[in-house]
């Protein structure tokens, strides 16, 4: 290094390492996300659909193991393409 390198902030100065955080891919949800944030995002939706199929749907005779089947297609959907 240079002294003109000593007399920069080190947010500047570039290695050859140094390659930044690896860019996220660009999906359907309208927020940046990563995985974790989608799995987040699809337990939340299996409890709402879970508690609204218990409040609507099970009276009319459907069982809770559709709305297992939905809530798992829609969270891996949401996790692969999210």
């Amino acid at each position: 290094m240079s002294t003109q390198d000593d007399d920069m902030p080190l947010a500047i100065l570039h290695t050859d390492e140094d390659h930044g955080p690896a860019p996220e891919k660009a999906g359907f949800l309208p927020i940046e996300t990563n995985w974790f944030d989608r799995v987040f995002i699809s337990v939340v939706i299996w409890v709402a659909l879970s508690l609204f199929w218990f409040r609507f749907m099970e009276p009319a005779g459907l069982t809770i193991w559709i709305s297992n089947a939905i809530a798992l297609a829609l969270a891996c959907l949401i996790v692969t393409r999210g």
